[in-house]
């Protein structure tokens, strides 16, 4: 009898940079021990330091994708990021609707890259707000992406937990993980609502000075994928993946990779190998 893989497909678009994006998402499925499968919905020119272009991958070649790693590997979750139209959205609703038997989605509402360029379309809010988030099990957005998701500001300061059960009654039985991205005192807090069976958790971690914050997001939401795909519940995956994001960046502080915004340590949490280790220390 041979051994199976937990396994999430993720779909969403490139990075060539590979802080973010599919790169991210493989990368972070892969430190989180599950096996990941993809489907591009985008090819995306950027680096460290912004967004030069987007090029689309056409509707029915992502479904096709989609189809074709659903209809033979299969997958215990979903991890769904940029999708950056209305067609698209709509597409990818449809297309998942074919297979009943996946389980978890988690997605990350993608609006807004780290460098603060657009990534979706103005008129595929409304799509992604009545076509998928519906569907998921957990969505994962910042302050700025809430804001777009309420239609309204969110005030320096207001209560974390107050704006996700807002977002939590906006779309009743889909919990939300609302990344705070702003401390005080020195620390920084995400907040859980809505998760099955449990109250409102908060996540703290202490903040990082750091600029190397691209693919947070990304990295944030293929982990809680993992983690459900590992079987645990909602909270429980939360709880693993925000340890393992803050190890992530805790790490990643220390090297210089790009001009910008550099990515965080993916593999922060894995054993060096013997061959790694003796070609460092002959290096010494």
């Amino acid at each position: 009898m041979k051994k199976t893989y937990p396994r999430v497909l993720s779909i969403a678009g490139s990075d060539p940079s590979g802080g973010a994006g599919i790169q991210a998402d493989i990368k972070s499925c892969s430190a989180n021990g599950v096996y990941a499968a993809t489907a591009i919905t985008a090819v995306v020119d950027e680096n460290t330091v912004g967004v030069t272009g987007v090029h689309p991958v056409p509707d029915a070649f992502v479904a096709g994708q989609i189809r074709s790693v659903l209809g033979d590997v299969g997958a215990d979750a979903v991890k769904i990021g940029m999708l950056h139209s209305a067609s698209l959205i709509r597409t990818v609703r449809r297309t998942l609707d074919e297979f009943p038997e996946v389980g978890a989605i988690v997605l990350d509402p993608v609006m807004v890259a780290t460098s603060g360029d657009a990534l979706l379309e103005s008129d595929a809010v409304a799509s992604l707000c009545a076509d998928l988030i519906p569907r998921a099990t957990i969505i994962t957005p910042n302050i700025p992406e809430a804001e777009i998701l309420l239609g309204r500001r969110v005030a320096e300061g207001e209560d974390l937990a107050g704006v996700g059960r807002e977002l939590a009654s906006r779309f009743p039985g889909v919990a939300v993980y609302l990344k705070g991205g702003h401390g005080v005192d020195g620390v920084v807090e995400d907040v859980l609502v809505g998760a099955p069976g449990a109250e409102v958790v908060r996540f703290s971690a202490p903040r990082v000075n750091t600029v190397n914050t691209h693919g947070t997001g990304c990295t944030l939401s293929s982990a809680i994928a993992s983690h459900l795909a590992l079987g645990k519940s909602v909270a429980e995956a939360c709880e693993a993946a925000h340890a393992y994001v803050h190890g992530a960046i805790v790490a990643g502080a220390l090297y210089e990779i790009g001009r910008g915004h550099g990515p965080v340590h993916h593999f922060w949490n894995q054993t060096p190998s013997k061959a790694a280790t003796s070609s460092s220390e002959a290096a010494v």
